[in-house]
C-alpha cells in the first residue's frame, strides 16, 4: 500500500472514532427520541451529527494581485470590477453543515450495551443450520478446471487403463480422458447457530394514544438491536390485540389505530399459538415484550392471563417482559396483578414507564439479566 493511502485509511479510521465518540456521548438523548428510527436499515443506521463540521477550503485575499506572475492589470478574465452571473451579494459567514454518518447496528448496539452495561446472553435454544465448511476435503466428478486434484484424476486414469488391457510396462504411458477427471469439492457440514424470537405484544384499545405508542416504538428498535447482536438469526413477531388479537407486520404494529376494550388473554393465546407452531423452545430462544397502560377488561380474564404464563408461557420462555406505560385513561392495575402473583420469579419482568425519560431504565431491567 502506498504512502497516500495508508495515511488515508489512517485518517478515515481516526474519523471513525471521533464519529463513534460523539454518538457515545450523545447515546442517551438517542435512547429517549425516535430520531434513528426512521432512518434504521437492515444492517445499519444513518445519524446526523451536527456537532462535526466537515473540512473546506478557506480562500484568502490576494491583495488586489491578478492572476499568474507578476503586478498584474486591467482587461483580463476575472478582472476587477467584472460582475458575477449569480445574483446577490457574497457573504462572509460559513454555511451550517449537519453531517449523516452510517452506523452499523451491531457497533451501536455495542454502545448501547457500554452505555447501560449490559451483560452478554448466553443462548439457550440452539439449531444445527447446514453451511459450507471453509476447507475442500470432498472429490467429485464434475467442476471447474482450477479445481482439478491431479493425483485422484491420475490414479482414476491409471486404473482405468490397466483395466482394459491397454497398460504396456515397456512403454509407460497415461493419457487421462474426460471421465477420468475429479475435482476438489467443499463439504457442508452441521454448525451449531443460535436462533432468536422476539414477540411484540401491544395493546392498541382506545387507552392506547400516541404518545403510549411512541414509548413502545422506542422501546422495540433498541431492544431488537441488542438482541440481534447476540444472536445470528432473530425472527421479530408483531402481535396487536383490544378485545381480539392478531399477527401483523410491523408498520401496521407502530401506525395501527384502533378503539374498543382490551382483553389482554387474546394476546397471550396467540402468542403461545405462535410457539407451540413454529418456535419450540428446544431450538428457539423465546422473549415475549406486552406493551399496555395496565387496563385490562376484568379481573376474570387476568386471572385467564396469570394461569396461562405460569402454566404454559414462562416454561417455555427465557425472559418474559411487561412493560406498562402510564396513559391518562389506564388503571395500572394489570401491572399490580403481574406482580402479586409473579413475586420472585425471575423468568418475568415487569416495569411501569412514566414517560420517554424512563425508557433506558426499562431496557436495562429487560436486558440486564443475560437471559
Amino acid at each position: 500500500m502506498s504512502a497516500p493511502l495508508y495515511r488515508i485509511d489512517s485518517d478515515h479510521s481516526r474519523f471513525r472514532e471521533i464519529v463513534k465518540g460523539r454518538i457515545r456521548r450523545d447515546l442517551a438523548k438517542y435512547l429517549t427520541s425516535s430520531e434513528l428510527i426512521g432512518r434504521a436499515g437492515a444492517h445499519s443506521v444513518s445519524i446526523p451529527l451536527p456537532q462535526i463540521e466537515l473540512p473546506r477550503l478557506r480562500f484568502g485575499d490576494n491583495q488586489g494581485k491578478g492572476n499568474g506572475k507578476g503586478d498584474g492589470g486591467e482587461g483580463g478574465p476575472g478582472e476587477k470590477g467584472e460582475k458575477a452571473d449569480g445574483q446577490g451579494s457574497a457573504g462572509e459567514q460559513p454555511g451550517q453543515h449537519i453531517l449523516e454518518v452510517e452506523v452499523d447496528l451491531d457497533d451501536l448496539a455495542d454502545m448501547l450495551g457500554e452505555e447501560l452495561g449490559l451483560p452478554r446472553i448466553q443462548p439457550r435454544g440452539v439449531r444445527d443450520l447446514e453451511t459450507e465448511g471453509g476447507r475442500y476435503t470432498g472429490v467429485r466428478a464434475a467442476g471447474p478446471d482450477s479445481l482439478r486434484h491431479f493425483r485422484r484424476s491420475f490414479k482414476r486414469a491409471l486404473l482405468r487403463t490397466v483395466a482394459s488391457g491397454q497398460w504396456d510396462p515397456k512403454s509407460a504411458r497415461i493419457v487421462p480422458v474426460r471421465e477420468d477427471f475429479r475435482y476438489r469439492a467443499r463439504k457442508s457440514a452441521p454448525k451449531p447457530d443460535s436462533s432468536a424470537v422476539v414477540f411484540h405484544m401491544m395493546d392498541v384499545s382506545g387507552s392506547m394514544g400516541r404518545d403510549q405508542k411512541d414509548v413502545v416504538r422506542i422501546q422495540a428498535f433498541w431492544i431488537d438491536t441488542w438482541l440481534r447482536r447476540q444472536y445470528k438469526n432473530l425472527d421479530v413477531v408483531y402481535i396487536v390485540h383490544d378485545a381480539a388479537a392478531r399477527v401483523v407486520d410491523q408498520h401496521t404494529f407502530f401506525h395501527l389505530r384502533e378503539s374498543g376494550g382490551t382483553k389482554i388473554s387474546s394476546a397471550y393465546e396467540l402468542c403461545l399459538a405462535q410457539i407451540q407452531e413454529r418456535y419450540r423452545p428446544e431450538d428457539w430462544n423465546v422473549y415475549p415484550f406486552h406493551y399496555s397502560d395496565g387496563d385490562n377488561w376484568s379481573a376474570r380474564d387476568t386471572e385467564t392471563c396469570v394461569n396461562l404464563l405460569s402454566g404454559e408461557i414462562l416454561p417455555r420462555v427465557n425472559q418474559f417482559c411487561y412493560s406498562q406505560v402510564k396513559s391518562a385513561h389506564g388503571s395500572g392495575q394489570f401491572k399490580k396483578d403481574l406482580d402479586a402473583a409473579f413475586d420472585g420469579v425471575d423468568e418475568l419482568v415487569t416495569v411501569s414507564l412514566a414517560d420517554r425519560g424512563d425508557i433506558p431504565r426499562s431496557i436495562r431491567a429487560y436486558l440486564g439479566r443475560g437471559r
